[in-house]
């Protein structure tokens, strides 16, 4: 719950102290470019999101059958990604977008590969909840390269399966992963 709390928390907060910054445009990356004034603090939340999914899929290997875990290690390990090549930086906006999307991808993945173990566990909710919110995101994230609200697209997309994760993360510490309703 971590990790994604801390990564919405920065950019969130971060997004409204850059100067010319509009959320409703600008990619969250766009906070952690190199040279960007805040870069230190968004890279830190990038990273926060970045070791704690992984830590959380290991908790949903162990609490749910199936390969979602899988796609969640894959999103955190992207995310590292992510902060280790900044937009404006070293190795070039090609490889961070090729990080970043990856990140997208996975992260809208994780909810769907869930809803089917869910439904065979009783979950039904819980993968109704799933399947919902893994579509939304995939749509969100998908739109943003066809529409001039990006920002805004993104943070919608990324949210939808941040709140996945904490919920999954909730139903997991709760003990409801792997008990029917």
């Amino acid at each position: 719950m971590i990790g994604p709390v801390a990564f919405v928390g920065t950019w969130a907060t971060l997004g409204t102290r850059f100067p010319g910054y509009d959320p409703t445009q600008d990619a969250i990356s766009r906070l952690a470019a190199d040279g960007a004034p805040d870069q230190a603090w968004m890279t830190a939340g990038f990273v926060a999101f970045g070791i704690g999914v992984p830590l959380f899929a290991v908790a949903l290997r162990d609490a749910l059958p199936g390969p979602a875990w899988t796609t969640a290690m894959a999103t955190g390990l992207a995310t590292l990604g992510v902060a280790a090549l900044p937009l404006d930086g070293w190795a070039g906006d090609t490889a961070h977008g090729v990080a970043a999307g990856i990140a997208y991808v996975t992260l809208a993945a994780t909810p769907l590969l869930a809803a089917g173990p869910l439904a065979r566990l009783g979950r039904s909710r819980a993968a109704g909840a799933s399947r919902i919110l893994g579509v939304a995101s995939l749509a969100c994230l998908g739109a943003t390269t066809l529409d001039d609200r990006a920002g805004l697209l993104q943070r919608l997309g990324l949210t939808l399966g941040d709140i996945w994760l904490v919920a999954a993360a909730v139903g997991i510490l709760r003990g409801g992963y792997g008990r029917p309703e």
